[in-house]
C-alpha cells in the first residue's frame, strides 16, 4: 500500500472510533457548554497519553491489554473513573456549579484520565490500532510520524466541532440548557461505568 491511501485508511478508521459515542464525547459536550475551546484541550490531555501508548505498542507492550487479569483491572478501574466523573458531572448539574463545570480539572486533565481510564480504548489500541501501526512502520519513521499526526487531528477536528455546538447551544439556551446536558451526559457515564464493571465481573 502507497503512502496516500494508507493515511486516508487512517482517518477513516480513525474517525469511525473518535465519531462512536462513549465517555470522551458525552465529557466533551459536558464541557462545552462553557468552553467553545474544551474539545481542542481534551484532545491535546487525549495526545498527551496517546502517543506514548502508540510508542509503547510499537516497542512491543500492547500485547499486555489482552492479558485477562489485565484486562479485568482495567475495566473495574475504568468503571470507578467514569462513575466518580458521572457523579461530579450530575452535582455540577446545581445553577450556582453549572459556570464552574468541572471544578478543579481542567480539560487537558480530563482528556488524559479518560484516555487512560477507558479499556476499551487501550484494547482497540492493542488490536486495531496495533495492525495500522505496523502498517505505518512500513513507511519508516516518517510514515509512523505522519500516522500519529493524522489519528490525532481527527481527535483534535471532531472534538473540537463538539465543544463549538454545545457552547453555542448553552450560549442560546442559557442554564436550563446547560443542566439538560450535564443530566444526560453524567447519566451516561454512569451506565458506561456500569457496563465497564460489568464486563469485568463476567471475566472473573
Amino acid at each position: 500500500m502507497a503512502l496516500i491511501p494508507f493515511l486516508a485508511q487512517t482517518v477513516l478508521i480513525s474517525l469511525s472510533g473518535v465519531m462512536a459515542p462513549g465517555a470522551l464525547t458525552a465529557v466533551t459536550i459536558g464541557k462545552g457548554t462553557t468552553s467553545p475551546r474544551a474539545g481542542s484541550w481534551i484532545a491535546i490531555g487525549h495526545g498527551i497519553f496517546e502517543v506514548p501508548l502508540i510508542l509503547a505498542i510499537f516497542f512491543g507492550f500492547g500485547s499486555l491489554f489482552n492479558i485477562p487479569s489485565v484486562k479485568l483491572g482495567l475495566l473495574i478501574v475504568g468503571g470507578l473513573i467514569l462513575a466518580w466523573m458521572g457523579i461530579d458531572m450530575l452535582k455540577s448539574m446545581r445553577v450556582a456549579e453549572v459556570k464552574n463545570t468541572g471544578g478543579n480539572r481542567s480539560p487537558v486533565v480530563t482528556g488524559i484520565v479518560l484516555s487512560a481510564g477507558n479499556p476499551y480504548f487501550l484494547i482497540w489500541w492493542a488490536t486495531i490500532g496495533a495492525a495500522l501501526i505496523f502498517q505505518a512502520v512500513e513507511f519508516g519513521w516518517v510514515g509512523l510520524s505522519l500516522f500519529i499526526i493524522f489519528h490525532w487531528l481527527c481527535d483534535l477536528i471532531w472534538l473540537t466541532i463538539l465543544s463549538t455546538i454545545s457552547f453555542k447551544g448553552g450560549h442560546l439556551f442559557g442554564t436550563r440548557f446547560q443542566q439538560i446536558v450535564f443530566g444526560i451526559c453524567g447519566s451516561l457515564l454512569i451506565l458506561f461505568s456500569i457496563k465497564f464493571i460489568w464486563n469485568g465481573i463476567q471475566l472473573i
